[in-house]
């Protein structure tokens, strides 16, 4: 990976509704524009993820999405309003960042729930994207998402069960885990938050990358659970299936999406279908990767954008 680079401007910026994104830029100020945009939702920004990037080649921004990270007002407290954090208002959000920095153009890197996220932006403002890399893809349809915090359980009925008993075994386990993370009580959402994170650790077990999801603590694991169940339990506020029907939005975009055989939480046959659909994709399977990825979900993510620095 490439050598890790300070910010050398950053701010928060303004997106209305009383909150406020931070954003933060590294790298060559007169480079190729570049956005990372994170996981989660609610994960925030990581810094090493600059080091994807040849900071002599791009300039490079990252940004914490409404609610999580150094954005305000942070999603743990229960009194932040979630019905202005949807995915209209990230689009939007990500547009008047682009704007706000003077941006004609930028490519978008990300994965997981960024990959929902860059695909929703993409789509309705495909003239301002350059280029797409994706490791992990998913577009959080309501199939999906049943998948993961149901389907999948079939392999983990111990930690399906305890995931379930969380919830007071409700019909609705996504929506019951909502309700929860908006109680009052902190405890409650401790608790919930804490159920939560158990099962994605156990679904992303098999990958050998420890347990990601409860490494997190206090009010950043209260802010990224509350966020995660609130647009999984609205699929993500998206008609279903509607990123994969509208690709061919993204037609003369060059993309590369990246995809683990092995990956649990999100199997392959979505970044199978979206390659299907975006002709001017490329889709490489890594046969021993799941959704964390690995050496070789690596090396395509370098090889990806260092190729793009090009163009």
């Amino acid at each position: 990976m490439h050598p890790i680079t300070a910010p050398y401007d950053q701010g928060l910026l303004d997106v209305g509704d009383g909150n406020r994104v931070h954003w933060e830029v590294s790298g060559n100020p007169e480079g190729k524009p570049a956005l990372v945009v994170h996981g989660g939702p609610g994960s925030g920004s990581s810094p090493g993820a600059r080091r994807w990037f040849d900071p002599e080649a791009y300039r490079i921004v990252l940004f914490d999405q409404r609610g999580c990270g150094r954005s305000t007002p942070h999603a743990s407290d229960p009194a932040a309003d979630m019905a202005v954090n949807t995915t209209a208002h990230l689009v939007a959000d990500m547009e008047r960042l682009r704007e706000h920095l003077g941006i004609e153009q930028w490519l978008l890197y990300g994965g997981s729930w960024g990959s929902t996220l860059i695909l929703a932006y993409a789509e309705a403002h495909p003239e301002r994207v350059s280029e797409i890399v994706i490791a992990a893809v998913t577009t959080t349809r309501r199939s999906e998402t049943a998948w993961l915090y149901e389907g999948v359980g079939r392999f983990f009925p111990e930690a399906h069960e305890r995931f379930r008993a969380g919830a007071d075994h409700a019909a609705d386990l996504v929506g019951e885990y909502a309700a929860r993370m908006n109680h009052l009580d902190r405890a409650v959402r401790e608790k919930a938050a804490a159920d939560w994170c158990a099962w994605e650790d156990a679904v992303l077990s098999m990958e050998g990358m420890g347990t990601p999801y409860t490494d997190r603590v206090d009010d950043t694991r209260l802010g990224f659970v509350r966020i995660c169940a609130h647009y999984f339990a609205h699929g993500a506020f998206l008609e279903e299936g509607a990123l994969i029907r509208d690709a061919h939005r993204l037609a003369g975009i060059p993309g590369v999406l990246i995809h683990g055989r092995l990956d649990m939480g999100g199997p392959l046959t979505t970044a199978w279908e979206l390659a299907r659909a975006w002709p001017d994709a490329e889709l490489h399977v890594v046969e021993k990767a799941g959704h964390l990825g690995g050496e070789e979900t690596g090396r395509l993510v370098l090889t990806a954008l260092d190729r793009f620095a090009k163009g």
